[in-house]
């Protein structure tokens, strides 16, 4: 295949493109950094306090039960219980809040006869403690009730939308208060199947963009078509997890390394996630290239938009505001306690934050430190409208962490809706927050035009009669004649 000097040098401009963009992202994380950091206006990575710290671990043995064998999935209700799938046992394990055994689920009544799971990949309970499975080896969702009595079986969903040989392996589920049903299932790249309560499919929804590798398609540009359709074809990344919150918002995350790899989705599918933070959250802003970027694969929805994402590749939990400003970091591969071999789900009890190792078959159990306690509280109070305290939050925090950028933003917007626009400006201005200190300018701006107007306006209203005197007078001065006798 022959290119003539235009071809030639569009080919150069598009390597040099395409190796920008992969590796620009790929900026070498600081040698030693802690497992405790951040990332700044700039994109350094800056050591901060700790905000969580291990103190316990759970396992089988300590339950009293056999060991956990490639457990999967957490789940924590309402009322602070702990569902476990213990997937290689084919059970779940039922834990109160003080992590003591309460029960365990291993099977049920289908039609008379005992029936039991294989292999299941993820569950939910709904707020009235409604269970929800993924039976992934069985190829259904099965749906037992507070009495875990069987109430119905999703399986073999049938629809034009899906292929006739279609096989339905659910790996994820999330259910909203309209008992609405979202399963994520292996090989579905339309995005999550939506049943009905009766558990009847209804259509897919939030399917990932097709986002390309710019050197694979640099690569498929130049092919001849023998060697393209030997190739593997562009198609949309698959999600890895997804939860959802109390207002029917499914948050979820895929393992898209191009796009955006964190989303949160309405009931039309589009994804709403704010993302006015320093960088767009997705986990480790600065990494190896060797290692490549973050691999999301669970997440967590807290209180008042307070998120949580778990990093497969370096065993980091990633937790961002409602904005998407990174909050705080935690948790690394090891063999220390409050390290992981194969992290694979993490849950929130209370202001606890559970890690479900899948290799070592345990959970860690990390509390949060007076920083990580000061920090969620200043988010809390201004996610409540509680200026006064999210303020006083926000000082303290920056008090601990003078590095903590995006904490000034927080201060800035809580004297903002206080009616303090020129100290909410220098707040504004120290988190490089320009889109805040825009609004308060404005404010501020109207505000002194506001109190100063009457004064101006009496000194304008001052100036206009004085000139038109002025004039009158020059014009009466210069109109008059003057008579000389001889």
């Amino acid at each position: 295949m022959k290119l003539n000097r235009m071809s030639k040098r569009f080919v150069m401009l598009t390597l040099c493109c395409a190796l920008f963009f992969s590796s620009g992202s790929m900026l070498v994380q600081a040698e030693g950094a802690s497992n405790s950091y951040n990332y700044s206006f700039w994109g350094n990575t800056v050591v901060s306090p700790a905000a969580y710290e291990p103190t316990n671990i759970v396992t089988g043995a300590k339950l009293g039960v056999d060991s956990f064998k490639d457990p999967s999935d957490l789940h924590v209700s309402e009322d602070q219980t702990i569902y476990l799938l213990d997937s290689g046992n084919h059970r779940i394990i039922v834990m109160d809040k003080n992590y003591s055994l309460i029960n365990i689920i291993d099977g049920f009544n289908n039609g008379g006869q005992q029936d039991g799971f294989s292999n299941p990949q993820g569950m939910f309970v709904t707020e009235d403690n409604q269970i929800y499975i993924a039976d992934t080896g069985n190829k259904r969702v099965v749906h037992l009730n507070e009495q875990l009595q069987l109430v119905q079986i999703v399986d073999s969903p049938q629809s034009e939308l899906l292929l006739q040989n279609y096989e339905f392996l659910p790996v994820r589920v999330v259910v909203d208060k309209a008992k609405r049903i979202y399963v994520m299932a292996t090989g579905v790249f339309d995005g999550f199947m939506e049943f009905s309560a009766s558990g009847d499919f209804t259509t897919f929804i939030g399917a990932n963009r097709v986002n390309v590798d710019p050197i694979e398609y640099l690569w498929k540009m130049l092919s001849t078509k023998e060697q393209r359709s030997q190739m593997v074809q562009f198609t949309p990344t698959e999600f890895t997890n997804l939860d959802i919150n109390d207002e029917g918002f499914i948050y979820a995350t895929n393992g898209d390394q191009w796009g955006e790899n964190i989303k949160k989705l309405n009931a039309q599918g589009n994804d709403i996630l704010r993302r006015e933070g320093y960088f767009s959250p997705r986990g480790d802003v600065r990494y190896r290239s060797a290692e490549g970027p973050s691999r999301l694969i669970d997440i967590d929805v807290g209180d008042s938009e307070i998120y949580s994402v778990l990093d497969s590749k370096r065993g980091r939990i990633f937790t961002y505001n409602g904005d998407g400003h990174l909050m705080y970091v935690f948790g690394g591969l090891g063999n220390q306690l409050g390290e992981f071999t194969m992290p694979i789900a993490i849950e929130r009890v209370g202001d606890d934050m559970l890690v479900l190792d899948k290799a070592l078959g345990e959970i860690t159990i990390f509390k949060t430190t007076a920083y990580g306690r000061t920090l969620n509280e200043a988010v809390r109070s201004y996610y409540r409208g509680d200026e006064e305290a999210a303020f006083q939050r926000y000082l303290e925090t920056i008090n601990m962490n003078a590095n903590l950028e995006f904490a000034y933003s927080g201060i800035g917007k809580a004297l903002l809706r206080q009616g303090n626009y020129k100290e909410a400006m220098k707040y504004f201005k120290e988190s490089y927050d320009n889109k805040g200190y825009s609004k308060a300018f404005l404010l501020y701006r109207k505000e002194i035009m506001r109190a100063y107007f009457p004064t101006i306006m009496t000194s304008i209203v001052g100036l206009l009669l004085v000139l038109i005197v002025w004039r009158k007078v020059r014009k009466w001065k210069g109109g008059k004649k003057i008579v000389t006798i001889e």
